[in-house]
């Protein structure tokens, strides 16, 4: 090999020595970039709710001798309600938030028949400060007004009470008539 052709080798490798040195320098930098920037960067996580928020004016509004479509009306839908059980309803609220701890809020409601007899659990928030504890996380939020003015009130009519509608609900029937006529 000629001297020439040597040197032409000898230069080839230094350059591609010194590319490749200059390539690992530059990952070793967009590495740290990159570390950088998903420090700084963080992933949005959802808070995850599940259940039915009780308030504390909710759990006030509720009386024993009140049918179950009135608790229902009241409460809502119960999340667990189980045929072994049908005595008792269970209210369960979770509010699971990143970074901070889990809350669980629980209320029982017990029927004697189809009347309310008791209704026992956690203390509940009441609905001001419920929406307020939602909004600690992300700095200050305006809590809006959660009742109705006089003025507001006014723009809609009472439902008009007929002389003939009974004063409770009359119990669902137990038998139901026949979804077919009978063949003759």
């Amino acid at each position: 090999m000629s001297v020439q052709a040597r040197c032409s080798t000898r230069v080839a490798l230094t350059l591609m020595i010194c590319a490749s040195m200059i390539a690992l320098a530059g990952c070793s930098s967009v590495q740290g970039a990159s570390d950088r920037i998903a420090g700084i960067v963080k992933p949005y996580r959802v808070d995850v709710v599940q259940g039915n928020f009780v308030s504390s004016e909710q759990v006030a509004a509720l009386q024993p001798g009140m049918g179950r479509q009135q608790v229902r009306e009241i409460l809502g839908t119960p999340l667990v309600s189980s045929l072994f059980h049908a005595d008792r309803w269970e209210y369960v609220f979770t509010l699971k938030r990143p970074g901070e701890p889990l809350q669980t809020r629980k209320l029982t409601v017990f029927f004697k028949g189809d009347l309310m007899d008791r209704a026992e659990g956690d203390d509940m928030p009441s609905e001001t400060e419920f929406v307020a504890s939602l909004g600690k996380r992300s700095g200050s939020v305006k809590v809006p007004a959660l009742e109705a003015t006089p003025e507001q009130l006014a723009r809609f009519p009472a439902p008009a009470q007929s002389a003939a509608a009974p004063a409770a609900l009359e119990p669902a029937p137990t038998s139901y008539p026949p979804l077919e006529a009978p063949m003759r």
